[in-house]
């Protein structure tokens, strides 16, 4: 299975939210919604999703204070989706951070080509863009980081977006010791402190991908300090 694209919708209005998630689902990415801004910001942290598609008019914090935050301490993909068509609105979203805007009612085509654009312009990515290789092969593992797949011994192994984002940092730095709070920082954020989630992710991965987690050939523990991706792997040892 494919790691899909995170998609976070921040809508309170019910109906556009389900025509926005229908249209992204039935286009192959992974969708979370939240109706308020608190909501979000909260989702946000949790599911790290690869674009928001943010509403400016929501009932508790206006649109443009959660782009702010965002920008605080994330470069993650910003776009814009509001009735709010005046131009000077449309100008403060986009010097406050935002990737792109879009004015409601909107097609289905432009929403997608926009989320495209924005993706791929975005310097976010966890480290997806690795020194402009495409794949890396590490004993029988391989991640093709444009496929966004995973192989362990020619099979595709499942990961959700945070595992894939985890694998990806430690791949692009392998043999490199990264420290908890590096780790944390590149994939949740400055402000935020999800150790035990980190520990609870880096379980599931190995679970994955180690012939023998308590034993792992492919992420190395240092103890006290973080974790380390081998450079090379003897199989079978």
């Amino acid at each position: 299975m494919d790691i899909k694209p995170t998609v976070l919708i921040i809508e309170d209005e019910e109906a556009i939210c389900n025509f926005i998630s229908a249209i992204l689902t039935s286009n192959n990415y992974q969708v979370v919604k939240a109706k308020t801004g608190k909501e979000g910001l909260s989702m946000f942290t949790s599911y790290v999703p690869d674009i928001v598609l943010l509403d400016l008019g929501l009932p508790d914090i206006d649109g443009v204070e959660i782009l702010k935050n965002i920008r605080q301490w994330s470069k993650t993909p910003v776009i814009v989706v509001s009735a709010r068509g005046h131009e000077r609105e449309k100008v403060a979203a986009l010097d406050f951070g935002a990737d792109g805007y879009i004015v409601k009612p909107f097609g289905t085509s432009e929403l997608l080509a926009r989320i495209r654009t924005a993706m791929r312009h975005s310097s976010q990515g966890a480290g997806e863009e690795v020194s402009g290789q495409e794949k890396v092969i590490i004993g029988t593992l391989e991640i093709d980081y444009n496929k966004r797949v995973v192989y362990k011994d020619g099979e595709k192994i499942h990961l959700t977006s945070i595992e894939y984002k985890l694998l990806v940092l430690l791949s692009k730095n392998a043999g490199k010791v990264l420290t908890h709070d590096f780790i944390i920082r590149e994939i949740w954020g400055v402000y935020t402190d999800e150790s035990h989630t980190l520990r609870v992710n880096m379980a599931n991965i190995r679970r994955k991908i180690e012939a023998n987690p308590g034993a792992p050939q492919y992420i190395l523990t240092e103890m006290g300090v973080g974790y380390r991706m081998a450079e090379e792997v003897t199989e079978g040892v």
